[in-house]
């Protein structure tokens, strides 16, 4: 490490068995916040160095650089005895276990909860899963897309736009990635009181359909139901960025005051007495013409003209930025949200910081991306393993190193 670990997980080893997006989100919330989280790959490595888009160098995507800073690499054959038995040496010393394997595939490589827990009691093992084990899903393969259609996500835009589609990026991934790095801190504050270990299971499916009718299961709560699922204000064709004279707006007016707010900067005060849009029961019951007012009033003027005429009555309103904007975003500017690093394969990059800051200190210390096996004799070595069998294993093909 480059310099002092203040983190609250500073001390916390990790052994990250994952691969792609969910797995990894969740291992870099750790190791962002001090924990030494060892990322450990096949010989063909984590199939993102792949699949994350153009980079520099074969193996080293956008993607994958951005999902696996502040991680250590060791390529091991989990096939092999050798692969096997290092990983298991790694395991006896760790806190935290984290695969995203399907559950069969684990219990054959003996890294199964039952397997490991005689050997580190003390261990956390979590499983982020497709689907919870018990369902008649439990087996399939899943990726992001493939949960977003199961989830309703998908159905969602067909309500407003009558085509189904998908979130523009791997939401499901992000957000089970982050709730399983949610769980593994339950699970490491009740070992504190415990002393012993626990598994974690974290299905994508499960969480993503909780996460789905926490939104839209509305009237549905009640039996019998009062009325079909779904978030009117949500599902309005007209709930998305407007545009405006120059541009697109993204605004919100929900609060009384907002919605009267947002009424006098459109020069339309008089439609706080409208009986359609008097109160938030009203606005809601009327969804479609509050946001249809609203989208007319807004191509009047520019984005510019806009911003400053809601921010006068308080009414949330920001300008819709593109990808190629945002980085050079004044707020994400002023709190120093991206900054530039020098990567020893890589060259120069622009990366963005952890958003959540901590004021007991956090990590001082920036690892970069690792290359496929890059630490793995490092590792091995910490481990217990002498130079002679590390040496043994890269010659045997049952380790590789970058």
């Amino acid at each position: 490490m480059t310099a002092q670990n203040n983190g609250p997980l500073a001390g916390l080893r990790v052994i990250d068995l994952t691969s792609v997006v969910v797995g990894p989100i969740c291992t870099r919330s750790l190791a962002d916040q001090g924990a030494d989280v060892i990322k450990v790959e096949a010989p063909e490595g984590d199939l993102l160095r792949q699949l994350g888009g153009r980079g520099r160098n074969a193996g080293m995507s956008g993607k994958f650089i951005n999902f696996n800073r502040n991680k250590r690499a060791v390529c091991l054959d989990l096939k092999s005895p050798e692969g096997r038995a290092a990983m298991l040496r790694l395991i006896e010393g760790a806190d935290v276990f984290v695969s995203n394997i399907r559950p069969a595939a684990l219990d054959r490589l003996g890294l199964g909860w039952e397997s490991l827990r005689e050997k580190n009691p003390r261990l956390i093992h979590c499983s982020i899963l497709g689907f919870g084990k018990g369902g008649r899903y439990c087996d399939r393969p899943a990726y992001d897309t493939v949960i977003q259609g199961v989830s309703g996500i998908a159905d969602a835009f067909s309500q407003s736009n009558g085509t189904p589609r998908y979130v523009p990026m791997v939401m499901c991934d992000h957000t089970t990635g982050l709730i399983a790095a949610q769980c593994i801190g339950f699970a490491l504050y009740r070992r504190e009181k415990t002393g012993v270990g626990e598994a974690i299971e974290v299905p994508m499916f499960e969480n993503m359909a909780a996460f789905v009718m926490a939104e839209h299961m509305g009237a549905m709560s009640f039996d019998p139901p009062l009325g079909p699922p779904g978030d009117a204000r949500l599902l309005s064709k007209d709930a998305r960025p407007l545009p405006t004279k120059d541009g697109y707006i993204s605004i919100s007016a929900n609060t009384n005051a907002q919605a009267f707010g947002l009424f006098a900067a459109i020069g339309r005060p008089e439609l706080r007495d409208d009986p359609r849009f008097v109160s938030v029961a009203a606005r809601t019951a009327n969804t479609p013409a509050y946001f249809a007012v609203r989208a007319e009033a807004l191509r009047e003027k520019t984005t510019a003209e806009w911003l400053e005429a809601l921010a006068a009555v308080d009414v949330p309103a920001m300008p819709c930025s593109t990808l190629e904007g945002l980085p050079d975003d004044p707020h994400l500017n002023d709190v120093g949200f991206f900054t530039e690093e020098d990567h020893p394969t890589e060259g120069r990059l622009k990366r963005f910081r952890p958003a959540n800051q901590f004021g007991g200190g956090m990590r001082e210390g920036h690892l970069p991306s690792p290359r496929l096996g890059e630490q793995t004799a490092e590792v091995l070595r910490e481990a217990g393993l002498s130079d002679a069998e590390v040496e043994a294993m890269l010659a045997s093909g049952a380790a590789r190193q970058a």
